[in-house]
């Protein structure tokens, strides 16, 4: 289950850095999306930070195993918020791609508890 935990937390850390460098930079998508759902311009950074400590704090599962466990909850409720927004606004093009990442960050949260 280590490995599996390992591989899934590298590659979901990548997505929340790759996703938390759009927000940061004001990606035309991005400013686009999240002002489709209501979200203010201003929340940005912040919802980029929480992108970064998830992917901090998975990393850092691999070598302490509770860290990993608790990013990986943070990271599952960020997304869990993610599909909600989405919803909440009837955009039903943007909740799939939220609905992957948290069907995907629920999965290393399994990894992660059964790893540690």
């Amino acid at each position: 289950m280590f490995i599996a935990y390992v591989v899934t937390a590298v590659l979901l850390a990548l997505v929340l850095l790759a996703s938390a460098s759009a927000k940061l930079k004001r990606d035309e998508k991005v400013v686009a999306s999240m002002t489709g759902i209501a979200v203010p311009l201003g929340w940005l950074p912040p919802l980029a930070a929480c992108e970064v400590a998830g992917a901090l704090g998975l990393l850092a599962g691999i070598w302490i195993g509770p860290l990993g466990v608790a990013a990986a909850v943070g990271v599952v409720l960020y997304f869990v918020g993610a599909v909600g927004a989405h919803l909440r606004t009837a955009d039903y093009k943007g909740t799939p791609p939220a609905a992957v990442l948290l069907v995907v960050s629920a999965a290393v949260l399994a990894l992660a508890v059964a790893a540690s």
